[in-house]
């Protein structure tokens, strides 16, 4: 069985960054399903070929029907999230060409991700029945002139849909923002998971495992360290670009935990912690955010893995949101912001 990294990376983004708990790589469409609103389907088809015909002169689907277009869908990872919020789809198809993205030229390229948008959209509502997600096309290295001829593109595409009252969002994600947002989460995300089946986590975890053997000698690391800038040994800000890619229970889960188990927080604030007022008032909650492990409480309210604080056992809050009408991800990012946890 032929494996991609890319797949596997955006399979483990997608379990881990976007907490999906349904996930799977190489989807495609059964020819034996039952296809919803066909009529629908071709005249949304009609409207984005015209569309990208008159503004671009692009033929995005090269005279296809859109039962070819269908047979040809292949999205390289799809993921369903559920939660009380409801269910979030992610469909990302992903490409790493080491020369920078090419389907051929310049024109070919942009015109093919665009189809690709359009069809994964297509498949989400002929299929799915669901007109609204995130569609992503993601490469490490695209070259700055179709970046330049893509994002139109890729606005254009979003409006059309709006349009039509899909609420589809497509994205490009590459280059700098393939580090920040794809990269990094998944490197927050991936303290404790053990799946043997997850490629690229067990790459990394491998290589993390033997870092001090590739380190320099004593000698040497002394040499080089003249030559590091003072700025490259201070400790790293995480960007507000790779945190807003990570869901507020994770951001719970490793920046709060780490920043009460490193003592950033004193015993007077612990202890008001523990209090269901104080936490709503700091954190948007409507539990305490802490509980002692050895009293009663409520365990659906809380993580299952324990916290240890200066030697005494607590549990966290699990109870984040992040909607319109309950928001607690600004309460949580600034109390971090304030102790310096986001480091």
């Amino acid at each position: 069985m032929k494996i991609e990294m890319g797949e596997s990376l955006f399979y483990s983004w997608l379990r881990h960054v976007k907490e999906c708990q349904v996930v799977q790589t190489n989807w495609k469409p059964s020819p034996s399903w039952q296809l919803q609103n066909e009529e629908e389907l071709k005249r949304f088809m009609d409207t984005t070929d015209a569309h990208f015909q008159n503004k671009y002169g692009y033929g995005i689907y090269k005279n296809n029907s859109l039962s070819q277009l269908l047979l040809q869908a292949e999205v390289d990872a799809l993921g369903l999230s559920l939660s009380d919020n409801g269910v979030e789809i992610y469909a990302i198809d992903v490409a790493f060409h080491e020369r920078g993205l090419n389907y051929g030229d310049r024109q070919e390229t942009v015109m093919r991700i665009i189809k690709k948008f359009a069809r994964t959209a297509l498949c989400l509502i002929g299929y799915f029945g669901v007109t609204q997600g995130e569609i992503i096309f993601s490469s490490p290295k695209i070259h700055n002139a179709i970046i330049n001829d893509l994002e139109p593109c890729t606005a254009d595409l979003n409006a059309i849909f709006l349009e039509n009252n899909y609420h589809f969002t497509a994205r490009i994600i590459a280059n700098d923002d393939f580090n920040e947002l794809v990269l990094k989460p998944i490197l927050i995300a991936s303290d404790g998971v053990s799946d043997t089946s997850e490629l690229f986590m067990r790459g990394y975890q491998l290589i993390n495992m033997f870092g001090n053997e590739r380190r320099p000698s004593r000698q040497n690391e002394r040499q080089s360290s003249r030559q590091r800038t003072q700025e490259s040994e201070m400790p790293q800000q995480v960007s507000s670009d790779t945190l807003s890619e990570l869901k507020i229970g994770k951001i719970a889960q490793t920046f709060l935990r780490e920043a009460l188990e490193s003592g950033k927080a004193n015993d007077e604030e612990i202890n008001l912690m523990r209090k269901k007022d104080y936490s709503k008032s700091q954190f948007g909650i409507d539990f305490p955010l802490l509980v002692l492990a050895s009293d009663k409480f409520d365990s659906k309210r809380y993580y299952a893995k324990p916290l240890m604080i200066r030697g005494v056992q607590y549990r966290l809050c699990s109870q984040w949101y992040e909607v319109s009408a309950n928001n607690d991800r600004p309460f949580l990012l600034a109390w971090l912001d304030r102790h310096d946890a986001l480091i």
